[in-house]
Order: structure tokens, then sequence, then C-alpha cells
């Protein structure tokens, strides 16, 4: 039944749709030509010569953020057991506001290119290398190879007869070439197009869907197989997020990924000032809000339109083939294409940084700037051939290999710790950094295992809360033993109230739109993420 289903989506692709494909790639050619030819040194590679705008920055965040599996995982959650996973989108805005008042004046300050470099300049050089070799693996083991699998899936579902190594090797050549050759500037701007095909495509799907449910809201109600499916708030026995991991887990595991994961902030480094880096993580805060109604609700709605799917993954590709009409189809299947490849680009870009930066010790006021960005884009392209060779056994682990976004819970507590108290406590000091880094990774695999194991009771996004507790105690008792860094080096790395807006930007916000201010703009992000769960609690 299966199979009959994939070759259904396969025959919905016609001769417009293929066109609407081509196009987009063709534009994608065209930016990564363009941008390519510009590139001059490592800082226009990596930081996109620190010139991006705010609307560049908010665009970016969101395409980098939305994977293939994202699209296919949303619906599908949605589908079969309700909308409670949509909390990793919609509460994105939390972290986000901790980056734009609290993390991005503490990185301009201290005029970092990688996230470990503020580590280094905080605690010592021992963490930045502990935690920039995490980075690196993770992003290309986990999130590069593991975006160009999913993709392969996704693009074979809709072309069976491709093999999953061929568009393996397609998407993560394709994507290589033009990050090396354009670097984070050519990123930001082909995600900026990827985020306009995603929420078009998306959003054309849900207001079909819609339509054909007679625009009633009730009629979802009504079709859906029980009511609990439409609420955000679930039982602490959940088994997909339960209440305590929806305020606790999610908003540190969110803050990992929004503050200190060198894929996303690097547009955020790369931005043309401070204010530009606060408005853009504001925009991408609202963007974070979409996936709710146009990739979360669609798979509720989906359930009356084609009821009794055996795999909740063949939501999204069945919607599109059925209720889609030729052309919207192709501009789709473009927009899974762009969420592969904008996840794809970020994580080459990001790691290729990490490595010349942080292990290289590769300096452009020490070396030649063709030299850095020659550098770069040569780790680019390895980078990218581990994860093509690597991506095809990702199949091979099975079950397990489910269990590596359970495994986030182990590695993000400590780095989530290390990072609060020392941008907020001048008494947290470089052995204790170090020490709840240690002994928070080994308690935290300790306790994966024991949950596995069906020993440890706690689900894994409450366990997340409790070892952030246990990296904090660890903190504060071996600071109280261990030497402090001296004052004069702390002082552009622990925040201060004052740096929370740039200089002269107070006053120029009480004459500017009210939109133009953060500060505005951040209460009424908070607004809209209360009403979001007030309104699906």
């Amino acid at each position: 039944m299966e199979e009959a289903s994939r070759q259904e989506v396969a025959n919905a692709i016609t001769g417009l749709d293929l066109g609407v494909l081509a196009a987009y790639f063709a534009v994608v050619i065209v930016i990564g030509v363009w941008v390519s030819r510009r590139t001059e040194s490592g800082d226009d590679l990596f930081l996109a010569g620190r010139a991006l705008g705010w609307s560049a920055i908010g665009f970016s965040l969101f395409a980098s953020n939305i994977s293939s599996t994202t699209l296919i995982g949303l619906t599908g959650a949605a589908y079969s057991t309700g909308i409670a996973a949509s909390a990793y989108e919609w509460m994105a805005g939390v972290p986000l506001i901790l980056l734009a008042f609290v993390f991005a004046p503490l990185y301009f300050r201290s005029k970092i290119t990688t996230i470990p470099e503020y580590l280094e300049r905080r605690y010592d050089r021992r963490t930045r290398l502990y935690f920039s070799a995490i980075t690196i693996v993770l992003t290309i083991i986990v999130d590069t190879a593991g975006g160009l699998y999913a993709g392969a899936v996704v693009v074979k579902t809709f072309f069976p007869d491709i093999p999953i190594w061929v568009t393996v090797l397609a998407i993560g050549v394709f994507a290589g070439l033009y990050t090396a050759g354009g670097g984070l500037k050519a990123v930001v701007y082909t995600d900026v197009l990827q985020a306009v095909v995603l929420i078009v495509g998306s959003l054309a799907m849900t207001l079909i869907l819609f339509g054909d449910l007679g625009w009633s809201w009730q009629n979802v109600i009504d079709n859906v197989p029980d009511p609990n499916q439409l609420s955000l708030v679930q039982p602490l026995d959940d088994e997909i997020l339960p209440w305590p991991g929806l305020f606790l887990g999610v908003p540190i595991l969110g803050f990992w990924y929004w503050v200190t994961n060198q894929y996303i902030v690097q547009r955020v480094l790369g931005a043309e000032s401070l204010k530009a880096a606060q408005q853009g993580a504001m925009l991408g805060g609202f963007l974070k809000l979409l996936p709710m109604f146009i990739m979360v609700l669609p798979g509720a709605m989906a359930i009356s339109i084609v009821p009794d799917l055996p795999n909740p993954d063949m939501v999204f590709p069945t919607l599109t083939s059925t209720v889609l009409p030729a052309g919207l189809t192709g501009l789709v299947l473009a927009g899974l294409v762009a969420a592969i490849m904008s996840s794809v680009d970020s994580t080459l870009n990001s790691s290729s940084t990490l490595v010349v930066h942080d292990f290289m010790r590769v300096d452009e006021r020490e070396v030649e700037p063709h030299r850095v960005r020659s550098l770069g884009r040569w780790t680019t392209l390895i980078l990218m051939a581990i994860a093509i060779v690597w991506a095809p056994f990702i199949a091979n682990f099975g079950g397990l290999w489910d269990y590596l976004q359970q495994a986030f819970s182990i590695l993000v507590p400590p780095v989530v710790a290390i990072f609060l108290l020392g941008a907020l406590w001048r008494g947290a000091t470089p052995a204790a950094a170090f020490t709840a880094l240690i002994v928070g990774h080994v308690v935290g695999l300790a306790l994966f295992v024991l949950t596995q194991m069906e020993i440890w009771p706690l689900h894994f996004t409450i366990n997340v809360g409790v070892m952030v507790a246990v990296s904090v105690m660890v903190i504060v008792a071996v600071s109280a033993f261990t030497e402090k860094r001296s004052g004069e080096d702390l002082e552009d790395t622990v925040w201060h109230p004052g740096f929370a807006v740039e200089e002269g930007a107070k006053a120029h916000a009480q004459k500017a739109s009210w939109f133009a201010d953060v500060r505005t703009l951040a209460c009424v992000l908070v607004v809209a993420m209360l009403a979001i769960l007030l309104g699906f609690w």
C-alpha cells in the first residue's frame, strides 16, 4: 500500500513542475556564481564581509533551520500524534530574544568569528576546543549527513527510480560547490530565496486544505480522532512531549540551537551592526511562528483529506500530489529541495569556519586574506566529501538513528550552563566550565543509557532541565575553589544591561517607527507566543 502511494506521488509530477524545479536551480546557480566572483577574503567567505542586513539575517535564520525532515516530520506528527512537537518551532522566539539582547551584544563586543572563540575569551582555550570539536562532529555527521540522507529519501518519494546515493551525491556536490565558492553570503542570499519558496508553497497547501474543509476550524476539530491531538500541553506520561518538557526542555534545547550553534549564529555574526543582528533575530522569531500554521496544522487537516495512511512520513508528499495543481506541486517540491539545501550549505560553511579558525588558528590579521579564503574553500569541500560518504550508511542504523535526537539531551545541558553563567556571572571560572562540560556529559550519557534500558523514568526533555541544574551546581561549586579571570579579561565577555542596545540607539528609537525598536518587537513576539500557547492549550 505504501509503495502504491509512492507511485501515485511520482505520477503526479508534470512537465510544468519539473520546469519550476529547474528554474529554481538556475536561480541558485546564478546567485552562487555572482557571489563567488565577489568573495575575496576569509572574512567574506565566513562572515559575508560583516555586511548582512536584518532582513537577510531573519530569512536566513528561518530557512537554515527548516529542513526536509521538518516539513515531513511536523506534518506527519500532527497527522499521527498531534501538534505538541510544534513547540520546537514557535517557542524559538524565547532563545532568539536572549540572543538579541544578551549574547549578540557580547559576541559583537568580543569581535569573534566563531562561537567557541567566545568561550576562550571568557574561560580558556581547552573549553573552546572541546566545544568546537563536539560542534564539528555533530554538524557534519548528524546535521549535514542526516540532512542529505533525509532529503534523498524525500526525493525518492517523488522520483522512485533514483537511488539514494545518487541524490546524496548530487545535492552534496551542488550545495558544497556554491558554499565553497560564495561562502556565507551565497548561503544567506540563497536562503532568502529558499525561505520565500518554503513559505509560499506551504501557505498555498494550507489554504487549499482549509478551503476543502469549508474554511471551518470546527470541521478540523470534528475530523481529528482525538481532540487532544490539537493541544500543545500534554500529560506527564506523554511519549512525545510531556508538559514539563514543554516548559523546561524545549527552551533549553532551543537555547543551544539558536544561541550557541555556529551554523545558526554565524549569520548574526556577519551582521552589519548590532541593531541589524537584533532585528534579524526578531524577524527570525516571527517567521518561526509560521510553521505552526503552514506546516503543522495541515497535518491535522489531512486526516479527513487522505485518511488511513500507513506511514505518517507520506502525509506531506501525498498532500503535494493530491491537493496541489500542476506548477504548485513543482513549487512545493522546490521548497523541499530548498529546505535540504539551506541546511546543508549552512552546516558546511559553519564547520569550515570552525576548523579554520579554531583548530588551524588562522587569523586574517596575520595571514593574507586570499590564503584564508583558499583554506576555507578546501575545508568546505573536504567536509562535504565526508558528509556525502557517510550519509548513505545512516540507513543501516535503523532505530539507533532515531535516538540521536535524544542524544542532544546529553550534550546540550552543560553547554547551556557554561554560556548562561559565563555571560551573566563574573564568578564562573575556567576550571569550573571545563569540569561542568566533562561531568555533565558523563552523567548525561549515563541517564541516556538508563532511559533506553527503561530504568530511568523521566522523558529526555525533562532530563535536559535536570542536567542543566546539575551543571550549574558543578560550576558554582568548582568556582568557589578555583582561580577567576581578572576583571579586565571579563570586560567584554560578561553582560551588562548597557550592552543590550547600541550607543545612540535609544535616542534614535524614540524617533523611529515602532517596528524598528527591537524592544518593542521582543514584546510583540512574546505576546504572539503566549497567544499560540493559550489558543492551543
